[in-house]
C-alpha cells in the first residue's frame, strides 16, 4: 500500500528528493541569508510541526547541516545556528576548487564519446535557465553537469570524495546564484570547461574549473554579510 505524506506546512520547502533534504535546502538558504542569525535556536520539534513531518527528517537534516557548518549540535544544549567565517568558507571552496579541477582532467583523458556528447548536451539545456534567471532549474542542470564530470572520470573513490565535499558545500553552492548576473557568467565558465574538454587538454579543463568554483565562491562571499 502506497503510504501518503501529509502536505506541508506554510513556508515548508517545495517537494524534493527527500524530505531531509527539503527541510536541509529551507533551513540552509535562512541561515545563509541571516534570517536564522548565529546563534539562533532551532528546535526539533517545532521545524518538524514546520515541515509537516516526523523529527527523524528533520534530525537528519540538521545532521548534514552541521557536516556543513551551518549548526552546531550540543548534547542536552540543542542545535544552534554557527558562526560561519569567510575564511573558513575560503577554504572550503579551495578544497572543491582543487578536487573538481582533478576531476575536469581526468575526466578529459578517461570519458567516452558518448559521455562527451551527454556532457555538451547538458550544458546546451542549461542555456534557456541561464538566459532567464531561473535558478532553482539551472542549479538542477549545473548539478548534472558537474555530477557528469565526475562519473567520468572512472574512478569511484575520487567521486565518494568529491560528492560528499559536494554535499557540504551544496547550501553556498546553490546561494551563490543569487548573486548578480551569476548565472549567465556561471554558463559562460562551464563553457570554457566543456571547450578545453572537447578539443583533450585535460589541463586546460582543470584551469577552468578551478577557476570557475573560486569564482563561485567570491561571488558567494560578495553577497553575504560575514566576518573575515
Amino acid at each position: 500500500m502506497t503510504r501518503h505524506h501529509p502536505d506541508p506546512a506554510p513556508g515548508a520547502a517545495p517537494a524534493p528528493a527527500t524530505l531531509s533534504e527539503g527541510i536541509r535546502t529551507a533551513l540552509a538558504e535562512e541561515i545563509i541569508a541571516g534570517r536564522l542569525p548565529p546563534g539562533a535556536e532551532i528546535d526539533e520539534q517545532q521545524a518538524a510541526l514546520r515541515f509537516g513531518a516526523s523529527r527523524t527528517p528533520v534530525r537528519e537534516a540538521l545532521r548534514e547541516l552541521a557536516a556543513a557548518g551551518l549548526v552546531e549540535i550540543e548534547p542536552r544544549r540543542g542545535v544552534r545556528v554557527a558562526a560561519l567565517t569567510l575564511e573558513r568558507l575560503g577554504e572550503m571552496f579551495e578544497v572543491m576548487a582543487e578536487t573538481e579541477a582533478m576531476c575536469a582532467r581526468l575526466a578529459t583523458h578517461r570519458m567516452t564519446a558518448p559521455e562527451r556528447f551527454a556532457l555538451q548536451s547538458l550544458h546546451e539545456r542549461s542555456a534557456a535557465a541561464a538566459a532567464a534567471g531561473e535558478v532553482p532549474a539551472y542549479d538542477a542542470l549545473n548539478r548534472e553537469f558537474h555530477s557528469a564530470l565526475y562519473r567520468c572520470t572512472h574512478n569511484r573513490f575520487l567521486v565518494e570524495h568529491v560528492q560528499a565535499l559536494r554535499l557540504r558545500l551544496a547550501p553556498f553552492r546553490r546561494a551563490q546564484f543569487h548573486g548578480e548576473d551569476r548565472l549567465r557568467r556561471s554558463f559562460a565558465e562551464h563553457g570554457a570547461v566543456l571547450r578545453a574538454v572537447l578539443r583533450g587538454d585535460g589541463e586546460a579543463a582543470g584551469q577552468e574549473m578551478r577557476a570557475h568554483m573560486l569564482t563561485a565562491g567570491a561571488s558567494l562571499a560578495s553577497t553575504l554579510r560575514m566576518p573575515g
